[in-house]
C-alpha cells in the first residue's frame, strides 16, 4: 500500500489511521485485537489514540485504549512495523479541563509509555490548548522528551488558530520543537471551523493535517436517516445534530458518488477528505473488520473534478 509523508518528518504513513477512541468503549480488548490484526493485515501502519480514552464510559479510568494498544503491540511483537500516535493534556475524571503544563506532560508521558509498551511515541499531541498555560512552557516539556528519545515529533489538536500560530512562532523563536500535525474536526459536514482559521495556517507552516470525526461519528457512513435510526449506535445521540437540510443533501450527494464508483458512503466521505488542501490522513474507527473495507477503498478510488465538486457544493455552509 502507498504511503504519504506525516507533515515535514520522516514518518511515513498510510492514508488512513486508525482512530482507537474505540477500544475501551464499543470494543473489548478481544475485539481490539481483532480489528487492529484485520487493519494492519490490509497494510494499514498508523494507529492513533490519547492517554484519556475512554474515559467517558461508565466504569472506565480513561487509561483503556492505551492499555489494549500496548497489550496488542506487546503480544504481537510489531512496535518497530507501526506509526504509533498518542495525545496528552485533556480531561479526565480527575481534571475537567485541558493541562499542558510542564510537570503533568513530563509525568504523563512515562504512564503512557508503560501502556502502550513502548520506550517511544512517534507523534505526541497536545489533545486541548489549555491557554493558562505559556506554550513556551508547554514545548519546554517536549524539548525534553525529544531529546531524551521519548517523542519524535510533537502534534496539536483542538488549538485556535491564534495560539497555534504563538506556539509555531515561539518554536522559532526559543529553538523549541514545533508542532509538524494538526488534528482537527474536520469533515463534509463540520467545515467551517477548519476551512476558515486552521487551514491557512496549515498551510504557511506546512503542518500535516489529520482530521478527527472523519465520518463524523458515523452520519456519513449514510446509516442515519431519521430520529429512529440513533438507536442502531451508542454514538446515536451525538448525530442527531446532522438530521437538517444541509446535512440530508450531503447524503444525496453521497449516495450519487456511492453508485457512481460503487463503493460505500464512508469511502467516499473518506476520499473527499484525502483531496482537501494540507490532509495527510483522516483518522477512522472501525468495530467490524468489513468496515475496514471503506478504508481501502476510499484509497483505491479516484475522484473526478466533478464528483469532488459535487460533494463540496452540496456541503457548503
Amino acid at each position: 500500500m502507498r504511503k504519504v509523508q506525516l507533515g515535514n518528518t520522516d514518518l511515513e504513513i498510510t492514508p488512513i489511521i486508525f482512530g482507537g477512541n474505540v477500544f475501551g468503549w464499543t470494543l473489548n480488548e478481544e475485539e481490539s485485537f481483532r480489528i487492529l490484526d484485520a487493519f494492519i493485515a490490509r497494510g494499514f501502519n498508523a494507529i492513533d489514540t490519547a492517554n484519556n480514552y475512554s474515559y467517558w464510559v461508565p466504569g472506565n479510568v480513561g487509561t483503556e485504549s492505551e492499555r489494549i494498544i500496548g497489550n496488542w503491540i506487546k503480544s504481537r511483537g510489531n512496535r518497530d512495523k507501526i506509526i504509533l500516535a498518542t495525545k496528552v493534556g485533556g480531561r479526565n475524571l480527575i481534571q475537567d479541563k485541558p493541562n499542558t503544563t510542564k510537570s503533568h506532560i513530563l509525568k504523563e508521558v512515562e504512564e503512557s509509555l508503560l501502556r502502550l509498551n513502548t520506550d517511544y511515541i512517534d507523534l505526541y499531541q497536545t489533545h486541548y490548548d489549555d491557554t493558562k498555560t505559556p506554550v513556551e512552557e508547554t514545548l519546554s516539556a517536549y524539548n525534553q522528551l525529544v531529546k531524551e528519545g521519548k517523542v519524535r515529533y510533537i502534534g496539536a489538536s483542538n488549538f485556535s488558530s491564534e495560539r497555534l500560530i504563538e506556539s509555531l512562532e515561539k518554536s522559532d523563536l526559543f529553538n523549541l520543537p514545533a508542532y509538524k500535525t494538526l488534528q482537527p474536526e474536520y469533515n463534509l459536514y463540520d467545515r467551517q471551523s477548519f476551512e476558515e482559521f486552521l487551514q491557512p495556517v496549515a498551510e504557511k507552516f506546512k503542518l500535516g493535517v489529520i482530521p478527527y470525526y472523519s465520518l463524523a461519528s458515523g452520519f456519513l457512513s449514510g446509516k442515519y436517516r431519521n430520529e429512529e435510526d440513533l438507536d442502531k449506535s451508542t454514538r446515536g445521540e451525538g448525530i442527531k445534530k446532522y438530521l437538517n437540510e444541509r446535512g440530508f443533501r450531503i447524503l444525496d450527494a453521497l449516495a450519487t458518488i456511492s453508485t457512481r464508483h460503487s463503493i460505500s458512503y464512508s469511502a467516499v466521505s473518506l476520499a473527499w477528505l484525502i483531496e482537501q488542501k494540507s490532509v495527510v490522513a483522516p483518522i477512522a474507527s472501525a468495530t467490524k473488520e468489513e468496515h475496514l473495507d471503506a478504508f481501502l477503498e476510499a484509497i483505491n478510488v479516484q475522484l473526478s473534478h466533478d464528483d469532488l465538486k459535487l460533494l463540496s457544493e452540496a456541503s457548503e455552509y
